[in-house]
């Protein structure tokens, strides 16, 4: 779940500073202050490098909901990455509420993966009033859920 979520997170996060305004030429060099750099770095986790850290941790715990579009070898697919209530379940999917209010209907995958507690769970774990981070893909007008994470 971590890395299904983290991937298109973080590379949202990467390509949304790349739609603003193009930045100006830079005229000349400016000083950097590399002590200040590493003492950031370290408090944010950075020098742990394969571990996760404490921005890690930060984007999993703060990322509400998110879509990116990647190229496959068979085209782009956007991938589709939310958290938050489980506010309807049902056989066919479930409904996901986010903390700032965006809601999502997702369908289940025919490979769904359920995880509770760090463990494979069954589809029933999934219940109204859950706590859920769900990651999947659009399929043309439906998103499809492929990760569900409870707790």
């Amino acid at each position: 779940m971590t890395r299904t979520l983290l991937i298109p997170a973080a590379a949202l996060a990467l390509a949304l500073p790349a739609c603003a305004a193009p930045a100006p030429a830079p005229t000349a060099a400016e000083p950097v202050d590399l002590v200040a750099e590493t003492q950031v770095l370290d408090e944010l986790g950075a020098d742990r490098a394969g571990k996760p850290g404490k921005a890690r941790r930060l984007l999993r715990k703060n990322t509400l909901h998110g879509e990116l579009t990647v190229q496959t070898k068979n085209g782009p697919r956007t991938v589709v990455a939310q958290r938050g209530e489980v506010t309807a379940v049902d056989a066919a999917g479930l409904t996901v509420k986010s903390a700032d209010g965006f809601t999502l209907t997702w369908t289940f995958g025919g490979k769904l993966r359920v995880r509770q507690d760090g463990k494979a769970a069954e589809r029933t774990a999934i219940t109204t009033g859950a706590q859920v981070g769900v990651a999947g893909a659009e399929d043309g007008a439906a998103t499809v859920a492929r990760l569900v994470r409870v707790g």
